[in-house]
């Protein structure tokens, strides 16, 4: 996919050397040029898939003066980055965001959004809700936090149209597991209302970071279509362990298998098995804008895992296709 692919050794996490290496000996493209042909790369790899697209599940829109905080963060190099060097490499606004993703081919994603104190919720599921409408191709997201009246603002987002969910335990610095939660839980579960949570360690653990605080909501809602963000890094197979005691719940691949993310939390090679098997609940999530490299990495990165071209479609497509019920989504393996 990129210029200069990661190459994914065995036992190793460090999958950037050797791309470092042969980026030496090639003059660099200017950023111009890199920008206009990286639509049609991308394309190239779904393309040859046979894919009509990508679904990207893990994608941020948010009001442009959060936003623009968030980025301040990122470039400040705060302690929920790990204190880790993060340049954003989508910076545009908003409406060239969204145009260069359609140009990628990502036919739908979503506007992973989410409140870091009480009474912030709601604010951002109003703007979520008005850009839902606004950009079609956008999956309405809406987001919650444990405080009062938070059931209530949950179901009218469900009411409304919400067909995804973000929940961000360690920006939030919250426990999944907090009894304010707990019908919120329970009104996704029974909607059938997927919900993307960052609850991982990584790339900085939270006071309820880690698979346990999870845990305990699965085994109160054990129906709810939860979506590990991040694969869960850097506890993997934990999460992987989670996966497979529970149903519904799936693994987005956002920013996991990447140079950037082995180099601080490798995947283990050993669970690259479990994987496989469980590659019909592994949807296709980047980060995007937010990612310190290019579009295309992330997908460089699925390939580079070598687990096959069905498994590459179902991750980039066919599994976010059908959670969401999109058009042409394909009928699940028998």
């Amino acid at each position: 996919m990129s210029a200069h692919p990661p190459t994914r050794p065995a036992a190793s996490g460090d999958t950037t050397a050797s791309t470092e290496a042969a980026a030496s000996t090639e003059p660099a493209a200017s950023p111009e040029a890199a920008a206009s042909a990286e639509p049609a790369e991308v394309r190239r790899f779904w393309q040859a898939l046979g894919l009509p697209g990508l679904v990207d599940v893990h994608t941020h829109f948010m009001p442009e003066r959060v936003l623009r905080k968030v980025w301040a963060y990122f470039d400040a190099l705060g302690p929920l980055t790990g204190g880790i060097e993060w340049p954003i490499t989508y910076r545009q606004e908003e409406a060239e965001r969204a145009a260069l993703l359609r140009a990628f081919g990502v036919r739908a994603f979503t506007a992973m959004l989410y409140p870091h104190k009480p009474g912030m919720a709601r604010w951002l599921n109003d703007w979520a809700a008005g850009f839902a409408r606004r950009t079609p191709d956008c999956l309405h997201t809406s987001t919650l936090f444990p405080e009062p009246g938070a059931a209530a603002y949950v179901r009218e987002a469900v009411e409304q149209g919400a067909r995804v969910f973000k929940a961000h335990v360690q920006v939030g610095a919250y426990n999944p597991s907090d009894e304010a939660l707990d019908a919120c839980w329970g009104l996704l579960a029974e909607a059938g209302v997927p919900v993307v949570v960052h609850c991982g360690s990584g790339p900085a653990p939270g006071k309820h970071t880690g698979p346990e605080p999870v845990a305990r909501v699965l085994a109160r809602h054990p129906r709810l279509r939860l979506v590990v963000a991040h694969m869960g890094m850097p506890e993997y197979e934990d999460f992987l362990d989670l996966a497979e005691r529970y149903r519904e719940v799936r693994l987005d691949t956002t920013m996991a298998f990447t140079g950037f993310s082995e180099r601080m939390a490798p995947f283990p090679r050993r669970a690259l098995s479990r994987l496989a098997a469980l590659g019909d609940r592994v949807l296709l999530g980047t980060d995007f804008p937010n990612i310190p490299y290019p579009y295309a990495h992330q997908l460089d990165a699925l390939a580079g895992l070598g687990l096959g071209d069905d498994w590459l479609r179902a991750v980039c497509h066919d599994n976010a296709a059908r959670l969401f019920g999109l058009p042409d989504a394909p009928e699940p393996a028998a």
